[in-house]
């Protein structure tokens, strides 16, 4: 009996174990497309002031108005379950279902539309920092996860985007220069416990964390590294719009119509070495709508985007198409396949009709990191890119990271 005991109690253990060390997101399964979080009725980085409303919103391409629950985890900056209790961070019950969905209308794909409003009258976020949402099914197994970050306005992060200072790589690379002013804020040994991430237009799969300030101006933390805070300038983001589903364009060569709309992109050449070329995009994001539609959440259909690029088979690596339509995931359904009948890489993907950025993200199949050096479409200083920095704090004795300032810039006017 007290061995069958201690085996239950291991076992118990081993979960929890598997629990805390839980830190990636899940990425959605199949039938489970354009994951957003929005605001004003645009879809955006999933970074929020505290108390300010947001909308996360997904479709069910099943279409059969399943039953989905979600739950809220607070993390620390490694996006590792914080050290407090639910009741800490969270004011009512999650853990519920999500009660408002409506199902597509007028579409070729049948789908079921789903929001959550964050907060609402059920329920609060009491602090600020990193969180994960997590949507559950029927019998409460997690479906996907999303990260989203609450923050406290307290503190100023101005930022200068500048070139790099090293001559080899001067004209592939940005470089960020700032401060965190903490002004009349008081806050215990700030330069032990303020914690820096930088994220690159939104995505958390080059995001640069735990940098530490150079060195301190009363109360100042300054950051003026040459490395550390320094990004490939990559090139700007390709772009399909097919807001009018049945209409060709500079980009869509052509559009057939089987079960669903097929939308056809030119053939993409690599602009490693073309040099950098101004290419109007927004930085990544993706904006749903449909051209003879007034309500594009429901009503906008899903089209196969069939992508090709001109690229000789590579050996020991991998083409992605990656972008905040798909949450920059590097999944099976998302890698290009090639075609050695015409010497390309090819994909097709089900997208939700709109205007849409999209890029070639090399990998690694080794080692399965980005392979940002020698990037499909080259690294140019003169890329336009959106660049925010989050500052956590936690005191010597405190549970949790908050959030407590956000800084943002473009790399528009970078300088010298």
């Amino acid at each position: 009996m007290k061995n069958k005991i201690l085996i239950i109690l291991l076992i118990s253990f081993l979960n929890n174990i598997g629990t805390i060390a839980q830190t990636t997101e899940v990425a959605p399964p199949y039938n489970i497309k354009t994951v957003s979080f929005r605001n004003g009725g645009h879809n955006m980085i999933p970074i929020f002031k505290m108390g300010e409303q947001f909308t996360f919103e997904f479709d069910d391409l099943f279409g059969n108005n399943n039953d989905y629950y979600f739950t809220i985890v607070h993390c620390d900056t490694d996006w590792k379950p914080s050290n407090i209790l639910k009741q800490d961070y969270l004011q009512g019950n999650d853990g519920v279902r999500i009660i408002n969905y409506e199902n597509s209308y007028n579409t070729l794909q049948m789908y079921s539309n789903y929001t959550l409003k964050i907060p609402n009258d059920n329920i609060k976020l009491l602090i600020s920092g990193n969180y994960v949402l997590n949507i559950l099914n029927d019998e409460q197994q997690t479906v996907f996860s999303r990260r989203f970050v609450v923050y406290e306005d307290l503190i100023n992060i101005p930022i200068q985007v500048k070139r790099g200072r090293d001559i080899k790589t001067i004209n592939e690379v940005q470089n960020l220069d700032f401060s965190v002013l903490l002004g009349d804020l008081q806050l215990q040994t700030p330069y032990k416990n303020i914690d820096i991430v930088i994220l690159q237009n939104g995505n958390w799969n080059t995001a640069k964390q735990h940098i530490k300030p150079q060195y301190t101006i009363g109360n100042d933390l300054i950051y003026k590294y040459d490395k550390q805070t320094q990004f490939y300038g990559s090139n700007e983001f390709l772009y399909f719009d097919n807001s009018n589903i049945r209409v060709v364009n500079n980009i869509i060569e052509r559009v057939t119509l089987a079960d669903l709309y097929n939308s056809f992109l030119y053939t993409n050449i690599p602009r490693a070495d073309k040099g950098y070329t101004y290419y109007p995009d927004i930085y990544g994001n993706f904006q749903v709508r449909n051209a003879n539609a007034q309500s594009p959440e429901i009503e906008a259909d899903y089209a196969w985007v069939y992508f090709s690029l001109d690229q000789p088979e590579l050996s020991n690596q991998s083409i992605y198409i990656t972008g905040m339509f798909n949450n920059y995931v590097m999944t099976e359904e998302n890698k290009m396949k090639f075609n050695p009948k015409n010497n390309k890489y090819e994909a097709a993907l089900l997208v939700k009709q709109g205007f849409t950025n999209y890029q070639y993200t090399l990998v690694n199949n080794k080692s399965g990191k980005i392979d940002q050096k020698n990037a499909i479409d080259g690294n140019y200083f003169q890329t336009e890119n959106n660049y925010i920095i989050l500052a956590y704090y936690k005191g010597n004795n405190e549970r949790y990271f908050r959030a407590i300032g956000k800084g943002q810039a473009t790399s528009i006017n970078i300088i010298n």
